[in-house]
């Protein structure tokens, strides 16, 4: 890699000449601006643009800590995060928790030995307390979560309305006349599952059905959990005739389940499932599923985090942006026919938490 000194050697001048002449100061008469910046081309010298940043003050550089790029939801969250970042002259770090605790930590202290400006986040599944983040805040560094955040932490987040997303999913199997409903929920202790539980249960009230510790499941959510959860919910009498997963991977598990006993969808039991992964549009049924809008979120985090870059000192004011889910009626769950009110429009709501 070449350098500054290597320039200097090869042309006879100070490293602190050839600095100035390739910031293009006015100091460097023309002559040996150009003799520097041809030997620079010759060799392909690339400025380190971090060391510049520091002298600066700023790398222009954004962190991203996820629990995971295998799915389709945090793979257009990231499109969203990119592009919106690039577009304003930002590069972006990305850092994957894999759902574990100690490694979002040692992600954030990586970030922070890079030097980012900013850091968006979505909590690992085994994160459950904030003072994972005081290294941030005690920099005065601007944090923005994005899908999973902590509640009661009072910090900036961009996420869906997963009550809604629960809800409209529930509403859904009722209107198709399901009545036995079971929701295979996430860790409680998230609020992502938490809220979708919620809405499941505010259908299942406005309907006036009674809400079964035994139709509910709790696991991780993976394909291997739906197979669990389903053979534990198909061996009750009665079975339930419809299933609301909170997630599409443990939907794909209960969808394996239902074909082994031989289980008919949508005629038999109904299936819906959450985030809109890309296999769900290719299953046997598809699947219906609740979208989440990924890209929309990823846009909408870094644009608060920019926000937030412009603002001296660091507001302490928070917002948190919530974005609407859609309904997606697909095979797995349609037995009477849909209108268009079953997909919604995309909005977003803005409320400010003092």
């Amino acid at each position: 890699m070449v350098t500054i000194k290597d320039l200097a050697q090869q042309l006879n001048l100070s490293s602190a000449t050839v600095s100035r002449a390739l910031s293009g100061k006015s100091t460097v008469n023309k002559a040996t601006y150009k003799r520097v910046r041809a030997l620079a081309t010759k060799l392909g010298y690339q400025p380190n643009v971090l060391a510049v940043g520091l002298r600066k003050g700023h790398t222009n550089t954004l962190g991203v800590i996820m629990p995971h790029l295998n799915s389709n939801f945090f793979s257009h969250v990231v499109t969203g995060i990119e592009d919106t970042a690039s577009r304003a002259g930002y590069r972006v770090l990305i850092c994957q928790s894999n759902d574990d605790a100690e490694r979002e930590r040692q992600n954030l202290d990586m970030l922070l030995r890079a030097q980012v400006d900013g850091v968006l986040l979505s909590l690992a599944r085994t994160t459950i307390r904030a003072h994972q983040f005081d290294n941030i805040r005690l920099r005065n560094l601007p944090l923005v979560f994005f899908d999973r955040y902590l509640e009661g932490d009072n910090g900036n987040a961009v996420i869906i309305d997963d009550r809604a997303g629960g809800y409209y999913a529930t509403r859904h199997l009722l209107e198709q006349g399901y009545r036995r409903i079971a929701h295979v929920a996430g860790p409680q202790h998230i609020s992502v599952y938490k809220n979708r539980r919620l809405g499941y249960e505010d259908a299942l009230r406005e309907y006036g059905l009674p809400i079964l510790p035994a139709l509910l499941v709790t696991c991780d959510l993976r394909l291997q959990d739906g197979v669990l959860a389903a053979h534990q919910l198909l061996a009750q009498p009665p079975r339930p005739d419809a299933i609301f997963s909170a997630s599409d991977f443990a939907a794909l598990g209960i969808m394996q389940v239902m074909k082994e006993e031989g289980i008919q969808l949508p005629q038999d039991m109904g299936l819906v499932g959450f985030s809109n992964e890309l296999f769900s549009q290719f299953t046997e049924p598809a699947l219906t599923t609740i979208d989440q809008h990924g890209e929309a979120m990823g846009r909408q985090a870094t644009k608060l985090l920019l926000h937030l870059l412009r603002e001296t000192p660091l507001s302490t004011a928070t917002q948190h942006i919530i974005l609407p889910p859609t309904l997606l009626v697909r095979g797995s769950s349609t037995r009477r026919q849909q209108g268009p009110a079953d997909q919604e429009p995309v909005k977003e709501c803005v409320s400010n938490v003092a």
